[in-house]
């Protein structure tokens, strides 16, 4: 089973991983590490490191981070560089973690990455939008 660390800024990480447990019930091999306003890039560093050292990585490993280019994201990708296996994904919200929580088990760090971008698209979505997809999947039922 891939392990996941989530990371992000201010109480981002552990929003999203109590949400989760919420809905889903506590999940295995799940980390969930803030990053504080008090926070530094090497404490951080250090936490990703501990959060490594805790999550077995024989499947590979996943960073779903808040923000491109936010230090969460950049102390995952330095770490992500450094071993095969690792991929670091950014701009996750709770549907996309709900989701690939649940598919995880069994897929490569490179599926899940592509599954979990897909998921990120049809995710982000409109009230609008929805609802024009509801009319016309509802004329197709109807045979218009």
């Amino acid at each position: 089973m891939l392990s996941i660390i989530l990371s992000g800024h201010g109480g981002f990480a552990s929003g999203l991983e109590k949400a989760m447990n919420q809905i889903l019930g506590e999940q295995p091999q799940i980390i969930a590490i803030d990053f504080p306003e008090s926070s530094t890039t090497a404490l951080l560093t250090r936490q990703f490191e501990e959060a490594l050292a805790q999550l077995d990585e024989s499947d590979g490993v996943i960073f779903l981070t808040d923000l491109l280019g936010g230090t969460p994201f950049r102390v995952a990708s330095t770490l992500a560089m450094q071993k095969p296996g690792r991929e670091v994904l950014t701009g996750i919200n709770l549907q996309l973690l709900l989701e690939m929580a649940l598919e995880r088990d069994g897929l490569s760090s490179k599926a899940f990455r592509e599954m979990a971008l897909e998921c990120g698209h049809r995710g982000l979505t409109s009230l609008v939008d929805e609802m024009a997809r509801q009319r016309t999947a509802e004329a197709v039922e109807e045979g218009i």
